[in-house]
Parts: structure tokens; sequence; C-alpha cells
């Protein structure tokens, strides 16, 4: 007879004690990206000191904004590695706030493929997986401008906000070494493997006379082209245009460039994507040099107005990959940019006292 009170008791206790729970629950995070990265950002600018705000914090127009690059050498900014606990944590959350779960994984696997290449190498020192970077341009900001990069050995991630619409997110570089971990206990990883794999599924759909087309030399170069060039320097489309594919062609050279949209987080890779369908499928071309059988040599490319792929595997035997995703005409956010400043003074001289001839300056 006194179990039945008891149950009720400890049902009514367990009610209370959600919703005292319910009630201290954090809120939620902003819907948008650009607001998420704004509040991340301040997080993690909270817990900087001044050597290290001096060490890691730039104006937003700095030329060290520009001077981007994937290998291994000295760089400026706040390294992972001298953080305490409390700043991994929000640097982390800096980088969630922009990267899919995919993106994130990607991301700080790279970090500890370094390790791992440590480790095969027999030279750990080189090769630390927290020698990376973060710095911040300007004042983070929901509705002003503002950038930020992570970046390191085979990883450089460039972003930049102004305004509430999604971000910019280009360059994107990732890389690996080894592509495939041949020893040890994370023998067999790939951690770019869809990147080559939905590639090779779109070449084997492709007639002989289309692979004529794509296959623009014999031999592979040896990175991308473009390398860490300040803008995309491209003369000309090459390549196979997607308005000579047929559907299931066409749906497999999508899904390439979604595995690398989708590295950020939802509405900036959707945003991403309608901007190259705005620009015009028929306007996207697909590239490749080197060799088509696995384990040796090869290059691919997707060039487009508004988007520009490279993936390299030639070094270290082809067990060495480079990547990256470009936008043409927004690297670094500068049409963003462009037009966060055309709106603002276009909304300041709205606000403007009419001169003496009745009209605003």
């Amino acid at each position: 007879m006194r179990i039945i009170p008891s149950i009720l008791g400890a049902a009514v206790l367990t009610v209370i004690v959600l919703a005292a729970f319910m009630m201290r629950a954090p809120e939620p995070p902003p819907a948008d990206s650009s607001a998420r990265m704004a509040t991340a950002a301040e997080a993690y600018m909270g817990t900087l000191g001044s050597a290290e705000r001096d060490r890691g914090t730039w104006a937003l127009d700095a030329e060290q904004r520009f001077d981007w690059h994937f290998v291994p050498w000295e760089r400026y900014g706040v390294r992972l590695k001298d953080m305490n606990p409390e700043q991994r944590t929000v640097a982390h959350g800096l980088l969630q706030s922009a990267l899919s779960s995919q993106g994130y994984l990607k991301a700080t696997g790279v970090m500890q493929l370094e390790g791992i290449l440590g480790q095969i190498e027999d030279r750990p020192d080189r090769r630390d997986p927290e020698d990376y970077y973060f710095n911040v341009f300007g004042t983070p900001s929901e509705s002003g401008a503002w950038a930020w990069r992570f970046e390191g050995h085979h990883i450089s991630m460039n972003f930049t906000s102004a305004g509430s619409g999604p971000p910019s997110v280009t360059p994107a570089f990732m890389g690996s070494n080894p592509h495939v971990v041949g020893e040890g206990p994370n023998a067999g990883r790939r951690l770019l493997g869809a990147e080559e794999d939905l590639a090779r599924d779109l070449m084997a759909l492709l007639t002989d006379a289309q692979l004529q087309r794509v296959i623009i030399e014999a031999e592979a170069p040896r990175d991308i082209v473009t390398g860490n060039a300040r803008i995309v320097e491209l003369d000309e489309f090459e390549g196979l245009p997607v308005s000579e594919m047929n559907d299931e062609q066409r749906q497999a050279l999508m899904h390439v460039i979604e595995e690398y949209l989708n590295n950020a987080v939802a509405d900036i890779a959707d945003a991403e994507m309608d901007r190259i369908h705005e620009a015009g499928l028929e306007n996207l071309h697909f590239a490749w040099a080197g060799s088509t059988e696995r384990g040796e040599g090869h290059y691919y490319r997707i060039h487009g107005p508004t988007v520009l792929i490279e993936y390299d595997n030639v070094q270290g035997g082809a067990n060495h990959v480079h990547s990256v995703w470009r936008d043409p005409s927004n690297d670094f956010g500068d049409d963003l940019l462009r037009r966060h400043y055309e709106e603002a003074e276009h909304h300041q001289n709205d606000r403007l006292p009419a001169g003496p001839g009745g009209g605003g300056r």
C-alpha cells in the first residue's frame, strides 16, 4: 500500500527537478550563422588577455587578413597550444559556429593527422597537432563587418561577416598527409576520401568522347594551381561544361560540390548553392589532370562564376592531398563587404539633412 504514494512522490519530484532544470537551461543559440558566429567570437574574445589580443587581433583591412597559407611555417595569432581550457573551449565553439559537424570533424581531423604524420616521420617536434592559430579582424558584431581565420599546416579557413546575411567562408583549404594512413592504429583512415571517391564516380559516368574534353593534361600539377593567391587568377574555363553532361552526370558533379559546401553550416551551404544556381549550372566546368588510376597522381577542378574547387593528390607518392574551395567573386568576403558598405552609405545618405538645393549629399 505504501508503494503507490512513493511512486507518486518520485514522479512529482522528477517533474519539479525537470522544471527547475528547464528554467536554468541556457538560451538556444541564434538561428542564423552570422549571429551565431558573432556570439561565439565575442565569447572567444572575452577570454583573451592584452598580450593575446596584441598577437591575434587586427583591423579588418590589415594586410595580415590576406596573408593565408597552408604550409608548416611560422604564423601569427593566438596558438591553440598556448590556450587554457576555457579558451580552447570557446575557440572550438567559434569553429563550430560556422562549420557543420562534417566540416568540424574534418578540420579537427587535419590537426590529428599532423600528430600521426609526426609519429610516422619520427619527428613529433615538427608535426605538432596543436600548432594552429586563431586571428580576428575587426570587431565581432551581428550587424557590422568583421572577419576571422583558423589556420595551420594543411588548413586555412577564412570567414567574413557583414550584416545579417550568411558569411563568406572562402578561401577554405584542407589537406591530408597521409591521404591513406598506412600504419599504426589509424591504418586505413582517409580523412578526405569522399572528395576523391565522388569525383571518381563522376569520371566513371563519362563517355570516351567526354573524357577527351575533361582530361586537360596527362600529368597532374604538383599542387593546386591557384596556390595561396589573394584572388583567383585562371585565364579561362577548362574541361567539360555542365551543358554537355546528361542528368546523371550533372547530379554526380553536384555531389562533389556538395561535399565541399556542406563543410559549412546549413544556411551558409544553402546560400552558396543558390548562388551557383543563379550564376547558371551550364557555366560550370569539370576538368581532370593526371592518371585516372587509383594510387597515381591526379588532380581535378570544378570552376564556375562563383565557385572554384581544386583537388590535388600528387605529392608523397600520390598519398598527400591538397584541396581548396574558393569563390572567384567573393573570396575574403569581397562582394559581401562591397554590398555592405554600399548599403551603409545609402542609409547614411538617407539620414543626411537636405542641402540648399533640396537634395541630399
